[in-house]
């Protein structure tokens, strides 16, 4: 390790959103097998609280609200989660946790701020996918990662269904619907399924209820687990799936995490190279693009699963 004496007190720093989030298990459980004898704090969001506490890598974990910058109350309650710490590792590395280096009284940092003693001083950091340059950060700052991180404390979570099963994940952030393949399509692709001896399962919050109802519209065999499942669930559902479908979505992102095949639809709205979920054997998950989703052919998927 750099540095003249071992953190006893280590904060890490992840907020969101979910698949940079599950993209952050490797540097996490590196982070805890580098340090084995310090406590280790996780401050991240509410969304993110039950998972983590879930995880063997964390003593403790904070919540951060992301307060307002005019919300003084708020930021004060923000630096006190960041005082106290010999050692941060700053895996957001956003414009926010740039701020939280001098909040939390410029401790021993790795992140992206050039004043920190452990900076990622890689000029090509912005236009790198999120795994390797997370890799990148944790080898600047002298911790070895881990290419695959143990998550067999996940894999046993969630309903166990009749197999063999495909998840399919329908949603999206809502803000940027050009990132959904139509639901419709998803519902033909499910018929497919079912004719091949695969029951279909559909995946979500409560808000994709609607995309559920359309692809049970048109495959009244599938299953809805829309609104029913948290984010181990969905983990523990991904591990013992046959396969799944889904787009540029947080869960598909868990769903490659747990080492299930998975076949992820894009847009122009985002760009596979840096964003893209990672398996960890050869054909685990595949990628395909098109400018616009509401032109990609069901037979086309079809082909990419057969």
């Amino acid at each position: 390790m750099r540095g003249a004496q071992e953190p006893a007190r280590i904060l890490v720093i992840r907020l969101g959103a979910l698949g940079d989030f599950v993209q952050s298990f490797g540097p996490f459980e590196a982070i805890r097998r580098a340090h084995p004898k310090a406590h280790i704090t996780l401050l991240t969001t509410k969304s993110f609280v039950a998972l983590a506490r879930l995880a063997p890598w964390f003593d403790n974990v904070e919540v951060d609200t992301r307060p307002k910058w005019t919300d003084l109350a708020g930021v004060l309650a923000v630096r006190r989660k960041l005082r106290g710490y010999d050692r941060v590792y700053d895996l957001q590395t956003s414009g926010r946790t740039a701020r939280y280096f001098w909040l939390a009284g410029r401790p021993v940092w790795s992140g992206h701020v050039a004043a920190a003693q452990l900076p990622h001083a890689n000029p090509w950091r912005n236009i790198m996918h999120t795994r390797p340059r997370q890799r990148d950060q944790l080898r600047m700052a002298g911790v070895a990662t881990v290419e695959r991180p143990d998550l067999s404390w996940l894999e046993a979570a969630g309903p166990r269904l009749p197999q063999p099963y495909a998840l399919l994940v329908p949603g999206a952030a809502p803000h940027r619907p050009a990132k959904r393949w139509p639901a419709h399509h998803y519902g033909q692709l499910a018929a497919r399924l079912v004719a091949r001896g695969i029951t279909p399962v559909v995946v979500g919050s409560a808000e994709d209820k609607p995309l559920a109802a359309e692809i049970l519209h048109h495959c009244p065999q599938a299953q809805d687990l829309t609104g029913q499942t948290s984010l181990p669930d969905v983990a523990g559902l991904a591990a013992r799936a046959w396969g799944a479908v889904g787009n540029d979505t947080g869960p598909m992102h868990m769903a490659a995490e747990m080492g299930c095949r998975c076949l992820v639809l894009f847009s122009r709205e985002s760009t596979p190279a840096r964003t893209a979920p990672l398996g960890y054997r050869p054909g685990q998950v595949e990628v395909l693009w098109v400018r616009d989703l509401a032109f990609l052919s069901v037979q086309r998927v079809a082909a990419a699963l057969w």
